[in-house]
């Protein structure tokens, strides 16, 4: 089994497990670093490593469009293509095939669309989603599904979820037949629970994706514009369902209130491009929330980002980095986004320590009292 249940929480869902993947094991709960075009924005793979990240994320659709799978191919795959030895997730490209793609036709076939970036004509369907990570070589793939859009119906989200289902089925076919393999040992896959905000497509969805089979199981379809109430629910209604000894991974989350209450309800990984994307702008996370460096009252503020804040942030103060953001220079939203994800890393690391302890209660009263939600960010 690839993922083991180390403790639970005494008064909670939350969990503490170990996920072995073929390029190394991953301590959970744990926050994904994204790397949408195979890289993080900003940040060298040594700097990763040396804030800690265990595994990050790339991107089916973006890699597809380019630089392409033949590039892919002749490199190697991507952590050799991206100087990457360590655990590698990719998202099937669902998301952003309904995203970002100019024209697009659902079939049962796939998607025919026109890419983003030149408009070239494409198709990507169960097979080939599955087919491209393979040649990605990552440690984690997902499996192509349609991610229906918020608010829709109910008749929109049980006929797409009848169709990702099926979709489910093919893609599971498809890795039978050819069971891919990377770093020498076979590539885990994940189902993906939709459904929208309907309690009854939700369970169906995962009580179909088990019976299908699956390495671990995710709960995607949500941070796309639904309220936080309805985001929790989603978690409480699919959680008891899944298996206890599988990874359970909630997709395009989240802020750090989001996240530690989706570890009460038993979620063990997550994903968010929000460390990175608000440090383009000079905002970085502290103990007391979000704060804007911009802000005229950094520009003598000789302090740190925060106390805790990585080494590799240490030194600069709020007032130079306030300088770089305003100067537009490079070195300031690196440090930030360095900082922001650390933050994030540290975050999941003391949520790890206090499941071990029996104390994530309080640690959850302790930091959903501290932050306050910010806006829900996906990948594009």
């Amino acid at each position: 089994m690839s993922f083991e249940l180390l403790a639970t929480d005494p008064k909670t869902a939350a969990r503490r497990g170990r996920l072995h993947t073929p390029h190394g094991t991953i301590e959970t709960p744990i926050f994904m670093p994204v790397g949408t075009q195979g890289t993080v924005k900003s940040v060298h793979p040594v700097e990763l490593n040396a804030i800690g990240a265990q595994v990050i994320l790339g991107n089916t659709y973006h890699l597809f469009v380019r630089p392409g799978m033949e590039v892919m191919r002749e490199a190697g795959g991507l952590h050799k293509f991206a100087n990457w030895d360590k655990p590698i997730l990719t998202d099937s490209g669902g998301f952003q095939v309904f995203s970002l793609a100019r024209i697009r036709k659902i079939t049962e076939e796939g998607v025919q669309f026109n890419n983003h970036v030149d408009g070239t004509p494409m198709l990507l369907g169960p097979e080939s989603a599955m087919e491209v990570q393979a040649a990605l070589g990552s440690d984690i793939a997902m499996l192509f599904d349609e991610c229906p859009p918020y608010p829709c119906d109910a008749a929109y989200a049980a006929k797409s979820l009848d169709l990702t289902l099926r979709w489910a089925r093919r893609c599971r076919e498809w890795v039978d037949k050819h069971q891919p393999m990377t770093n020498g040992k076979p590539q885990l896959h994940f189902g993906i629970v939709q459904g929208s905000v309907y309690k009854e497509l939700r369970e169906k969805s995962a009580r179909e994706l088990m019976a299908i089979g699956f390495d671990g199981y995710a709960i995607g379809g949500v941070s796309v514009g639904e309220t936080q109430k309805e985001m929790m629910e989603v978690a409480d209604w699919v959680c008891p369902l899944l298996p206890a000894n599988q990874a359970r991974y909630a997709m395009g989350l989240g802020t750090p209130p989001q996240m530690i209450e989706l570890i009460a309800r038993g979620i063990d990984m997550f994903d968010c491009v929000l460390p990175t994307r608000i440090a383009r702008n000079g905002t970085f996370f502290t103990d007391e929330g979000t704060k804007c460096v911009r802000n005229a009252c950094f520009t003598k503020d000789f302090r740190p980002l925060s106390e805790d804040t990585h080494p590799l942030c240490q030194g600069f103060s709020r007032a130079y980095i306030r300088h770089l953001v305003q100067t537009q220079e490079i070195l300031g939203l690196r440090l930030i986004s360095l900082h922001n994800l650390h933050f994030y890393l540290s975050l999941a690391a003391k949520a790890r320590q206090a499941i071990e302890q029996g104390c994530f209660a309080e640690f959850r009263a302790e930091v959903v009292a501290k932050y306050q939600p910010h806006d829900s960010a996906q990948d594009s």
